[in-house]
């Protein structure tokens, strides 16, 4: 649960010190952090198969709950470096593959998911330190380079490069401006 309290600590930061308790309560989103990083570690454990198998179904049943109540889906299979922030809640799905690397931002109505045909089908590899805008679309087999800007409304389609702002649809590079004014 490392993971998750570097999570609070982002979480902290930007709700001008909250204590965590009232975060917990109050965040949509560390409530589906919690579920994941929880699910996540079972399913990354070395524990026997049939232990394994039994905690992962009511792992799954959680994270069907919080996904009717938050509108958040993080599939435990996916990878989500610490420190990630969900801005607001709802409509954000992300892809049982996907990689998200550390200390990323979301806003709501972001997907991460597959796309492409034959050989190019896939899911994104996201970088560190990478800001993901309002109903972004990040799909198929492509790397979001680190410190990225991902403009509101956005479809990637294609690989970018490490310290790039795009925006558009399909996403254009707009400028080098980084992310480290949004993270």
């Amino acid at each position: 649960m490392n993971m998750f309290s570097q999570d609070i600590r982002k979480y902290k930061k930007y709700s001008g010190n909250k204590s965590a308790i009232t975060l917990i309560i109050t965040n949509q989103g560390l409530w589906a952090l919690f579920v994941y990083r929880a699910s996540n570690s079972i399913y990354k454990s070395k524990l026997p198969r049939i232990i394994k198998r039994i905690l992962l179904v009511f792992a799954v049943i959680c994270q069907k709950w919080i996904e009717i109540i938050t509108g958040i889906s993080l599939p435990y299979t996916s990878r989500i470096g610490a420190g990630f922030y969900i801005g607001h809640f709802g409509g954000i799905i992300i892809n049982a593959s996907a990689v998200i690397g550390v200390n990323c931002n979301i806003s709501q109505g972001v997907t991460i998911g597959v796309s492409g045909r034959e050989e190019k089908r896939g899911v994104p590899i996201i970088g560190n330190n990478v800001y993901i805008g309002t109903n972004a679309v990040i799909a198929g087999k492509i790397n979001i380079g680190d410190n990225c800007v991902i403009g509101a409304n956005s479809l990637v389609i294609n690989s970018v490069e490490a310290n790039k702002t795009v925006l558009g649809v399909p996403a254009v590079v707009i400028n080098n401006n980084t992310s480290k004014d949004y993270i």
